[in-house]
C-alpha cells in the first residue's frame, strides 16, 4: 500500500484528504505544521507528499526545499488558494511535482497523485535504463535513451534543468499570455517557442518567427505592421505585416532587444490595443495575436541601459522562461550530438553510426560556447568528412579536439606546435632556433586571441588582423609541422 503524508495547518482538511485518500486505497499520516512533517518523513517513509503552500510555522516553499534536500526523487503536492500563474512557477522551481488549487476536487486530486506517484516511480527506474541505454550494441555504437517529453521536432534532453523547463512550458502552453524566453545564442529558443505554439489551442494557426536583430530600421515598421502601396519610396504595392499573417496564432520576435525605440514604441501600441495599422493606412486592423519573445540579453537589464522600454517589457513579462547554456546540462550533450547526427546523415544520404569514444570525450571535455548551434554545425561537418561508420577525432575542429591543452596559459617551446595541432609527441629538434621561437611566439598570440573571444575563429582572426583563411592556414601549417 502506497504511503501519502498530507500537511496541513487546517485539521478539517487533514481529516477530509485523509479519509478520501484511504478510500481510494492509500495509507495516509497527517502533519499539522512543517516541523513535525520533516520529523515524520524519516519514520513514515511516505511516497509521496501532499502539503499546503500556507503553513503556520513556514510556507510550503521551505517545506519542500527541505524534502527535496533530503529525499530528491519524493514527489511533493502544493496545494494552494493562490492559483496564480507566477506562484505555481515557483512552486514548481522549488521543486514540487505539481500544484493543486482550492477548493479541491476529489477526480483532480487522485488524477494528480497518481501521475506523480508514476512519474516517480520512472525515474527511480532510470539509472538501469540508462546503464542499458549506454551500453554499446552489437554494432558498438551507443544506445542513449530519449525522454519521453521530446517531440519528433525539439529534444528536451533528460538534464532536471530542461525537465523543470518541459513542466513550465506544459503549464503554460495552454494559456495566452505572453512569455519571455531568455538564453544565450544557439541555445534553442526559437525550437522552444514553437514547442509552446505546437502545444497550444493556437497550433492549427500560424507561427512566424521574426529575427528582430535582421530587421534593418528603415523596413522594420512595414515588416512588422505591413504598408500601402505608395506609403512610401519603393512601397510598389500593398504588403501584409508579420502581425497579421500571424492572426490567430502565435508571432515570435527573436533578439527583441535589438529594435529600435521608434518600433518598440509601435509594438506597445499594437500589444495595448490589439491592433494593428498598416504603414500608410487608415483603418485598424483587429489582431488575436499570441506573443512570445526571445533575448539573450535579460530584458530587465536591457530596461536599466535604457535601451528597451519599460512598459514595453512588463506588457510580455506575464511569463519569463530561462534556458540553460549546454554547458550546464553536459548529460544532455550526446543525445543532441545523435539527433544532429541522424538528421545530417538522412541529409547526405550516408551510413554513419556513431562517434568514437575519443570524439564522445572531446564532446563533453568542450565548453560549447555556441551552444546547439554550434554542436549541430560541427557534427554536420565532420558528417561530411567521414568516410567510415564513425565520426573520429581528425574530423573534428583542432579547438575542440585539443580544448584541454588549449587551456594552459603558457605552453612549453617543445609542445607548443603539437598542442595546437593534435597533441602528438613530435616538435622541433632544435628549441633554440630563431624559426622555433617566432613560430612559439605566434601560437602564443593565436592561442591568445582564440581564448580571448571564446574560440570564435572569425572574432579571433579580427584581434589578430588578419583574415579568417589566413587564421585557418596558420592552424593547418602547425598541425602539418606536427605531422612530419
Amino acid at each position: 500500500m502506497q504511503k501519502i503524508l498530507v500537511i496541513d495547518d487546517d485539521r478539517d482538511t487533514c481529516l477530509m484528504l485523509n479519509r478520501f485518500l484511504s478510500r481510494q486505497g492509500f495509507e495516509v499520516s497527517e502533519a499539522y505544521n512543517g516541523k513535525k512533517a520533516l520529523e515524520m518523513l524519516e519514520t513514515v517513509q511516505p511516497d509521496l507528499v501532499m502539503t499546503d503552500f500556507r503553513l503556520g510555522d513556514m510556507d510550503g516553499s521551505e517545506v519542500v526545499t527541505k524534502i527535496k534536500e533530503r529525499y530528491y526523487h519524493l514527489p511533493v503536492l502544493v496545494i494552494t488558494a493562490y492559483s496564480d500563474i507566477k506562484t505555481a512557477v515557483e512552486i514548481m522551481k522549488m521543486g514540487a511535482y505539481d500544484y493543486i488549487t482550492k477548493p479541491l476536487f476529489p477526480d483532480e486530486i487522485v488524477v494528480t497523485i497518481r501521475k506523480a506517484l508514476e512519474s516517480a516511480a520512472q525515474e527511480k527506474s532510470a539509472p538501469v535504463e540508462a546503464r542499458e541505454a549506454s551500453a554499446p550494441s552489437a554494432a558498438g555504437a551507443p544506445r542513449r535513451k530519449v525522454s519521453s517529453m521530446d517531440s519528433p521536432d525539439y529534444l528536451f534532453g533528460t538534464s532536471q534543468s530542461m525537465k523543470e523547463i518541459f513542466r513550465q512550458i506544459e503549464l503554460v502552453a495552454p494559456t495566452d499570455y505572453s512569455v519571455i524566453i531568455h538564453g544565450e545564442s544557439g541555445s534553442g529558443k526559437e525550437g522552444l517557442a514553437l514547442e509552446i505554439h505546437k502545444r497550444s489551442r493556437r497550433k492549427d494557426k500560424p507561427f512566424i518567427p521574426i529575427d528582430c536583430g535582421a530587421l534593418s530600421k528603415e523596413l522594420a515598421m512595414s515588416e512588422l505592421f505591413g504598408h500601402e502601396k505608395g506609403s512610401f519610396t519603393g512601397a510598389v504595392g500593398q504588403k501584409i505585416g508579420s502581425f497579421e499573417n500571424a492572426n490567430g496564432g502565435t508571432i515570435f520576435l527573436d533578439e527583441i532587444a535589438n529594435l529600435s525605440y521608434e518600433i518598440q514604441v509601435g509594438l506597445l501600441r499594437v500589444i495595448q490595443e490589439r491592433k494593428v495599422r498598416r504603414v500608410g493606412g487608415l483603418q485598424d486592423i483587429p489582431l488575436d495575436v499570441r506573443i512570445i519573445v526571445a533575448s539573450n540579453e535579460r530584458l530587465w537589464d536591457a530596461t536599466r541601459k535604457g535601451k528597451f522600454r519599460e512598459d514595453l517589457f512588463h506588457r510580455f513579462n506575464e511569463f519569463s522562461i530561462d534556458i540553460p547554456p549546454l554547458r550546464e546540462r553536459a548529460q544532455d550533450i550526446m543525445l543532441y550530438a545523435d539527433h544532429f547526427l541522424k538528421v545530417t546523415t538522412d541529409q547526405l544520404g550516408k551510413g554513419i553510426k556513431g562517434f568514437d569514444r575519443e570524439v564522445e570525450e572531446a564532446f563533453k571535455n568542450y565548453v560549447w560556447y555556441g551552444n546547439l548551434r554550434e554542436l549541430r554545425n560541427v557534427i554536420k561537418r565532420a558528417a561530411l568528412l567521414t568516410d567510415g561508420e564513425y565520426i573520429e577525432a581528425r574530423s573534428l575542429p583542432f579547438e575542440i579536439i585539443n580544448f584541454k591543452k588549449l587551456q594552459f596559459e603558457k605552453p612549453s617551446a617543445e609542445s607548443a606546435a603539437a598542442a595546437l595541432a593534435g597533441g602528438g609527441e613530435k616538435a622541433d629538434p632544435n628549441p633554440t632556433s630563431l624559426k622555433n621561437a617566432s613560430r612559439d611566439a605566434e601560437y602564443e598570440m593565436i592561442l591568445q586571441a582564440l581564448k580571448k573571444a571564446n574560440y570564435n575563429k572569425s572574432k579571433a582572426a579580427k584581434l589578430l588582423d588578419i583574415d579568417r583563411k589566413t587564421l585557418y592556414n596558420k592552424m593547418q601549417q602547425y598541425q602539418e609541422f606536427n605531422n612530419e
